[in-house]
């Protein structure tokens, strides 16, 4: 287990004083100008040092992409967009932030503002988060009463913070669409090359980040980035917070080392999988946007960026969806398919069609209405789909079916098997069709 003394988020279930007398009695905001004196560089090349990687699921090195901001601050303002709409199904771990330690994002974004060059932060939050709006926004205002942040503030560097309410789109979370929405403009993402570090909100250098990574920022500086290196392994560095959700016994929220085992994780925060672990069909280890993982290889795997991608899933942020034997794998791919063809801004034809199109063969297969061959057909769509849009939700959209069909095809094909057996039945398929077409 991680060590008290080496967590981050010290508020994270909101038992202590979400003020900011409280926070600093915790640690945040000391010697926040001792930080800002290293320099934009030294910052930097800290964040590099820690192995700290972005934590809102694509993985990518933090401080690798705060040097991608020019040196220079010319005629264009710098921007840091802090992304705080957080719609992935399954994750819930940045509203904690928000809701609960909300002044050590407001120092992360002062801290990353400087290192980046940018005197303004704009924290984009998700639609549906009215009570952390209101929590984060009370922490901004005490930082600008205390003279933390603003004009001539005590720590030397003028930074604003602007909070941005969204109007709950899912799209609204790929940096370049959200760069949209806080222009006004419909949330659709933008074709790259440009990338926002060149030309980003208002066509000026600006770099969008995940709550969680901007928030560990200042802790990492103030421990020293060897501390932060040495929890977890190679290139997967430092603590996470891990939100567990499904069919264990306690669901949960809770940071952790990288690297913790999947065992270790529910075992030791959530007091097993219900029904113990010979129960235990599958998992999504990343949110709902990764391929899901059967029982076997998922039991004694370590919780990492590397260590699920060998298993052709992935960390992503982190949301653990934990399914049991009594899931339907085919029925639970088939909501979230409906949940991307939903969330689809309609820009991409592939995307846009083929969303549509898994959909509605998913939904005939959980049915068992369905022929095998188009089990090959759908794997085929999601092929089309994947790597052939604008941004990522395309990907996110096809994985989870890649998933199921590479894990769980037996039961799509006992689906069809029990609808052919009797095809005149009232209704969808049930688990005792299934079973009586076994026989």
């Amino acid at each position: 287990m991680l060590k008290d003394t080496d967590r981050i988020f010290t508020n994270l279930y909101g038992i202590h004083d979400t003020g900011l007398k409280a926070a600093m009695m915790r640690g945040a905001w000391d010697g926040t100008k001792k930080i800002l004196q290293m320099g934009r560089d030294g910052i930097i090349n800290e964040i590099k040092a820690s192995g700290l990687r972005g934590r809102g699921g694509a993985g990518f090195p933090t401080g690798l992409k705060w040097s991608f901001m020019p040196r220079d601050i010319g005629e264009r303002p710098h921007f840091l967009v802090v992304n705080a709409d957080e719609s992935e199904p399954g994750t819930c771990k940045d509203r904690e932030i928000l809701r609960n330690d909300p002044h050590i994002l407001v120092e992360g974004c002062l801290v990353a503002g400087f290192a980046m060059g940018a005197h303004v932060a704009i924290v984009y939050i998700r639609g549906e988060f009215i009570r952390e709006r209101e929590a984060f926004e009370r922490a901004v205002a005490e930082a600008y009463d205390a003279g933390l942040i603003g004009k001539n503030n005590k720590n030397g560097w003028d930074f604003d913070i602007i909070v941005h309410h969204g109007a709950g789109a899912y799209i609204c979370g790929e940096e370049t669409a959200m760069l949209e929405s806080i222009e006004g403009k419909k949330g659709q993402p933008r074709m790259k090359p440009p990338f926002p570090a060149n030309v980003g909100l208002y066509g000026a250098p600006t770099t969008v980040n995940n709550v969680e990574s901007i928030a560990v920022g200042p802790t990492i500086i103030r421990r020293g980035a060897a501390w932060f290196d040495a929890l977890g392994p190679e290139r997967n560095s430092g603590t996470k917070l891990f939100c567990i959700s499904g069919h264990v016994e306690r669901p949960c929220n809770v940071e952790e080392e990288m690297g913790i085992t999947f065992r270790e994780l529910i075992d030791t925060h959530c007091g097993g999988i219900r029904g113990g672990w010979d129960n235990l069909k599958a998992v999504i280890p990343g949110g709902s946007s990764v391929r899901c993982v059967p029982a076997d290889q998922i039991i004694d795997c370590e919780m990492s960026f590397d260590a699920l991608m060998a298993l052709k899933s992935g960390l992503g942020t982190a949301a653990v969806i934990v399914m049991d034997q009594s899931t339907d794998m085919v029925k639970t791919i088939a909501r979230l398919a409906h949940f991307y063809k939903h969330e689809s801004c309609g820009q991409c034809t592939p995307c846009r069609e083929g969303t549509g199109w898994m959909w509605r063969i998913l939904t005939r297969m959980s049915q068992g209405r369905a022929e095998k061959r188009e089990i090959d057909m759908l794997l085929d769509v999601s092929k089309q789909i994947e790597g052939h849009t604008i941004c990522a939700l395309g990907d996110a959209a096809a994985w989870p079916v890649q998933g199921l069909i590479t894990h769980f095809r037996h039961e799509i094909e006992a689906k069809i098997d029990a609808y052919a057996a009797n095809p005149d039945r009232d209704g969808a398929v049930t688990e005792k069709d299934v079973l009586e077409a076994a026989q």
